[in-house]
C-alpha cells in the first residue's frame, strides 16, 4: 500500500507513528519510575537490605556529593576518554583489516581459523596479560578495549563485504571497474548502515573492554569505582556507578544512533 505524501492518508499516517512513537517513550519513561519508586518503597519497608542493595535517595545524594566535589566528573571523563580512543583505534583498524582480507582470498583463507579462535577466547581473560605486555597504565586500558571490539568489527565487516549483491559487482567488472573502484564505489557506501549498527555494537565492547581493565590496574575511571565501592562495602557506591556508566554508554549510543538518522535522512533527501 503506498501513499501520495500530499494526501490526507499519508499526513494522518505520519501522526500515526508519531503517535506511536510517543507512546513508547512516555510507557519507558513510567516503567522506570516505577522501578525507581518500587525499589524505593521495599528499601524504606526493610523488605529488602539497604546494605546488599541501597536505595534510590541514598544513591542520589551520594551522585551530588560526587559531582559537587569533582570526583565523579574525573572518573567519568577518564573512562569516557579510554572508551573513545578503544572505539576508534577498534573500529577503524577492524575495518582496515577487513578491507584487507575481501581485497585479498588467499589472505582471507589463511587468516580464518586465526579470526575463529581469537572470537571465540574470552577476551576479558586475556585482559591480565595485554596489561602485563602493554602497561599497567591508560595504555593497557585502551589495548584491552581494542582487543575486544576488533575481532567482532573484523569477523562481521568482512561478512558484510562479502555479502553484496554479486550482479552488481559483476555488472561494475562489465564497465572495466578496477578493484578499488569496486570498494569505493560499492562495498562501502552500500555498507555503511552496517558500519554504523557495527560501532553501536562495538560502544559496548569498548566499554567492557575499559572497565574490566579499570578493575585491573586504574586509579580513576567508573570502573574505579564500582570496585572501590566494593572493597570497603560501599554499595552506594558501586550502585551509583553501575547506573552512571548506564548512563555513559547510553549517551554515545544515542550520539551514533543520530549519525544514523542523519546518514538516511540525507540518502532520503538525494533520491528525492
Amino acid at each position: 500500500m503506498s501513499f501520495n505524501k500530499n494526501s490526507v492518508e499519508y499526513e494522518n499516517y505520519l501522526k500515526n507513528v508519531k503517535l506511536r512513537k510517543i507512546k513508547i517513550f512516555i510507557t519507558q519513561i513510567v516503567l522506570l519510575i516505577a522501578f525507581f519508586v518500587l525499589w524505593e518503597v521495599l528499601a524504606d519497608k526493610n523488605i529488602i537490605n539497604t546494605f546488599l542493595f541501597s536505595k534510590p535517595s541514598d544513591i542520589y545524594s551520594l551522585f551530588i556529593s560526587y559531582t559537587s566535589n569533582g570526583t565523579l566528573i574525573k572518573h567519568v571523563w577518564v573512562s569516557v576518554y579510554e572508551t573513545l580512543i578503544g572505539l576508534f583505534i577498534g573500529s577503524t583498524l577492524g575495518i582496515i583489516i577487513a578491507i584487507m582480507l575481501w581485497w585479498s582470498e588467499t589472505l582471507a583463507k589463511i587468516l580464518d581459523p586465526f579470526l575463529v579462535v581469537l572470537n571465540a577466547l574470552p577476551k576479558t581473560a586475556l585482559a591480565p596479560i595485554i596489561i602485563v605486555w602493554v602497561g599497567a597504565g591508560v595504555e593497557g586500558i585502551i589495548v584491552t578495549a581494542i582487543a575486544i571490539s576488533i575481532v567482532i568489527t573484523i569477523l562481521s565487516a568482512y561478512n558484510y563485504f562479502t555479502n553484496m549483491d554479486e550482479e552488481q559487482i559483476k555488472m561494475l567488472k562489465s564497465f572495466g571497474a578496477t578493484k578499488s573502484q569496486i570498494l569505493f564505489k560499492l562495498i562501502l557506501p552500500g555498507n555503511i548502515g552496517n558500519l554504523i549498527n557495527l560501532t553501536k555494537i562495538n560502544i559496548g565492547m569498548s566499554w567492557v573492554g575499559v572497565i574490566v581493565g579499570e578493575f585491573l590496574v586504574s586509579r580513576y575511571g567508573i570502573g574505579y569505582l564500582i570496585v572501590y565501592g566494593s572493597q570497603v562495602f560501599k554499595l552506594d557506591v558501586v550502585m551509583m556507578g553501575v547506573f552512571v556508566l548506564a548512563v555513559c554508554a547510553w549517551g554515545m549510543y544515542e550520539v551514533v544512533n543520530l549519525i544514523e538518522k542523519f546518514y538516511y535522512y540525507r540518502q532520503r533527501r538525494i533520491k528525492g
